[in-house]
C-alpha cells in the first residue's frame, strides 16, 4: 500500500484477497482516490472498503491488456502474415529437382519433421487429453513434469495451429544469416567452426552451438534450396500496430501496410488500437463508451472479449484515462519489496518483511 502523494509505503497487507484491502480501508477512513490495477480483487475490496474512494485504473496496464488482445487477433489472422504468392505470369519456371529439401520452420531438408514441432504436437494431445478428464492444471504439471506456464500455454491454446505457429516462428540471432549460411555451404564451405567465424565479423551474436545444429541438416547434401520469403512474425506484427507511426522505421511502417492492406480485420485492430492511444495521452476518457460500442459491434472476438472485461470496470478504465492518477510508482515499489523478500526467503515471517519494507524507504 503506497501513499500515492509521497510514494511511500505506507503498509504491507498478509495477501491479495478482497477482504484483507476492504478491512485495511475500513481502519483508515478517508481515502479519497484508489489507484490499482485490473485485479478483480482490488475492485471488489475498494468498492466495499471505501465506496465513495474514485477507483483509477492503472494506464499502463491497459495498455497490457490491449496488446494481449492484438497479439491474439493477429495470431487468428496469422495468414494474412504470409507474402502474397506471385501471379500466373510472374511465376518462375520449375527450378530442377532437388534432393535436398529447402528448409522452413516445421521441415529439415531430408523432409522430416523438427522435433521442436512433434513435442508441440504431443505436449498439446497429452494436456488436452488431461483436461477432458477434469484434471487440474496442477495435477497436469505432476503428471506430464512439466512447469506451470507450459501447461497454461498449451491448455489456454485455441488451436494446434496456434501453438505450431507461435513455436516455428521464433525470433532467433541466426534468422538473419541463414541465407548467408545456405549460400556457402553450397559454395563448398561446410566446416561449421569456419562459418561460424565468418558470422562474427559480419555481426553474429548467438552461439556456436546454434550454428552447428542449423548446419547439421545439411550433411550429406552438396546443393540446398534457398527458403522461400518467410512470413512475417506476429510479435513484430503486434509490435508494429500497437508502436506510434512515427516511431516506426520506413521497413517497418512499409510492412505494416502491405498487412493492414491484405487483412481488413487487422486494419481495423490498428484503427482501434489508434483510437484508444489518443484517449490514453489525451485524457480523453470520454471517448470509451463509443470505443467500446464500435468495437462490440465488430467481429473481432479477442477485442470484444477485451471490451466485455472493460465494461465490468468501465467507471476505474474511465477515470484512468481521463484523470492524471497512475500506478507507476507502484511498480518500482513492488520491485524494492520483492528484493527484500528474496533476501529474507525463508528466514523470517511477515512482520519482519513488513518492518523491513516501510523502514527502507
Amino acid at each position: 500500500m503506497l501513499d500515492m502523494a509521497t510514494h511511500r509505503p505506507i503498509d504491507v497487507l498478509p495477501d491479495r484477497s478482497a477482504d484483507a484491502f476492504a478491512d485495511w480501508l475500513r481502519q483508515h477512513p478517508g481515502v479519497r482516490v484508489i489507484c490499482r490495477d485490473r485485479g478483480g480483487n482490488y475492485a471488489i475490496g475498494a468498492r466495499a472498503g471505501a465506496p465513495n474512494a474514485i477507483q483509477v485504473a492503472d494506464r499502463y496496464h491497459l495498455w497490457a491488456n490491449l496488446g494481449e488482445a492484438v497479439e491474439k487477433t493477429v495470431l487468428a489472422h496469422r495468414a494474412c502474415l504470409h507474402p502474397p504468392e506471385p501471379a500466373a505470369e510472374e511465376q518462375p519456371e520449375p527450378a530442377p529437382v532437388q534432393t535436398a529439401l529447402a528448409p522452413d520452420g516445421v521441415r529439415d531438408v531430408h523432409g522430416r519433421e523438427r522435433r521442436l514441432v512433434t513435442r508441440t504436437q504431443e505436449r498439446y494431445a497429452a494436456v488436452q487429453t488431461l483436461l477432458a478428464q477434469g484434471k487440474s492444471l496442477s495435477a497436469i504439471c505432476r503428471e506430464l513434469n512439466l512447469e506451470r506456464g507450459t501447461v497454461r500455454r498449451f491448455a489456454r491454446a485455441e488451436s494446434l495451429d496456434e501453438l505450431l505457429f507461435k513455436a516455428t516462428h521464433r525470433v532467433t540471432k541466426l534468422d538473419p544469416f541463414k541465407a548467408y549460411l545456405i549460400e556457402r555451404w553450397n559454395h563448398g564451405q561446410t566446416d561449421a567452426a569456419a562459418l561460424f567465424r565468418e558470422l562474427l565479423e559480419q555481426g553474429y551474436r548467438g552461439g556456436k552451438l546454434t550454428v552447428r545444429r542449423f548446419l547439421h541438416q545439411f550433411r550429406g547434401h552438396h546443393h540446398i534450396p534457398q527458403p522461400g520469403p518467410r512470413p512475417i512474425k506476429p510479435r513484430h506484427a503486434t509490435r508494429w500496430i500497437m508502436t506510434r507511426p512515427d516511431r516506426l522505421t520506413d521497413a517497418d511502417r512499409a510492412y505494416l501496410r502491405q498487412i493492414r492492406d491484405r487483412c481488413p480485420e487487422l486494419d481495423r485492430t490498428a484503427e482501434y488500437v489508434r483510437a484508444f492511444a489518443v484517449m490514453m495521452t489525451g485524457r480523453q476518457g470520454g471517448n470509451l463508451e463509443r470505443w467500446l460500442t464500435t468495437i462490440e459491434g465488430d467481429d473481432l472476438p479477442a477485442l470484444r472479449s477485451l471490451a466485455i472485461g472493460m465494461r465490468r470496470d468501465q467507471d476505474a478504465i474511465t477515470n484512468g484515462l481521463t484523470l492524471p492518477h497512475s500506478s507507476g510508482a507502484v511498480e518500482g515499489a513492488v520491485t524494492r519489496a520483492k528484493a527484500i523478500k528474496r533476501a529474507m526467503y525463508g528466514r523470517a515471517n511477515l512482520d519482519l518483511l513488513r518492518k523491513r519494507i516501510l523502514a527502507q524507504h
